[in-house]
């Protein structure tokens, strides 16, 4: 079984849920430190005068502070405004915008369980079947290592690969993975392009602008856009 593991991210870019595609079981890490400035709570999407930026707050966000501790505001009326007025006319917004506006709404306004919210809504739009899980609902050694944490997961779950991010390689070997029976592999996104309706193609926005433009055949062929090494 193929295992990944990572930080909730709201609507994040491809090449995050190409992780989630590659993987049999998705654990949103939670029970870890708030990152400020960073996306969770926060992407871009393509607007009629470029790329913006678009955030939903976290009152209280600090870095002291576990994510799983940490809500989202309920003021979502801008973000849900900025998306009506950069993809109305966008091929697939009929289907997409109740889509979003449904999650964002959510009662449960944990980070986590809007951010898994999303990415099954999403996965089920697709048609394709992904399972999560929250690591703070999980019992394991929270005080070892992030290695020794992350080998902790996987024989937990029985997974005999475990997928990490490029930014892993500095972090983790794949002997000292193997020595415990699990198989490191990282993957590695290759270039992804589709019609965005702009003259000059945009990368690595959120997820909503390929939803927005794009079949859900046509996104699934996104997704696979990768290889594990």
């Amino acid at each position: 079984m193929n295992l990944a593991v990572m930080q909730p991210y709201l609507f994040p870019y491809i090449g995050y849920f190409q992780l989630i595609y590659a993987s049999d079981l998705f654990l949103v890490y939670d029970d870890v430190s708030y990152i400020k400035q960073g996306y969770i709570n926060r992407n871009s999407i393509l607007s009629p005068n470029g790329v913006c930026r678009f955030t939903v707050p976290v009152p209280g966000a600090s870095s002291n502070k576990l994510i799983s501790d940490l809500e989202f505001s309920k003021d979502v009326t801008r973000v849900l405004r900025t998306i009506v007025q950069s993809y109305s006319k966008a091929p697939f917004f009929e289907k997409i915008f109740p889509l979003i506006e449904r999650i964002l709404t959510k009662e449960d306004r944990s980070i986590a369980s809007i951010c898994i919210e999303s990415y099954g809504a999403i996965f089920s739009y697709l048609g394709v079947t992904r399972h999560f899980m929250k690591t703070s609902d999980l019992e394991y050694e929270r005080s070892a290592s992030a290695r020794e944490r992350l080998l902790a997961l996987c024989h937990q779950f029985e997974a005999d690969c475990y997928i990490n991010a490029p930014g892993g390689r500095a972090l983790y070997s794949d002997i000292e993975f193997a020595e415990k029976g699990v198989v490191l592999k990282f993957i590695e996104s290759q270039p992804v392009q589709y019609n965005q309706g702009a003259s000059e193609f945009v990368p690595n926005l959120s997820i909503i602008d390929a939803l927005m433009n794009c079949s859900p055949d046509q996104v699934v062929s996104l997704f696979r856009q990768y290889e594990l090494n």
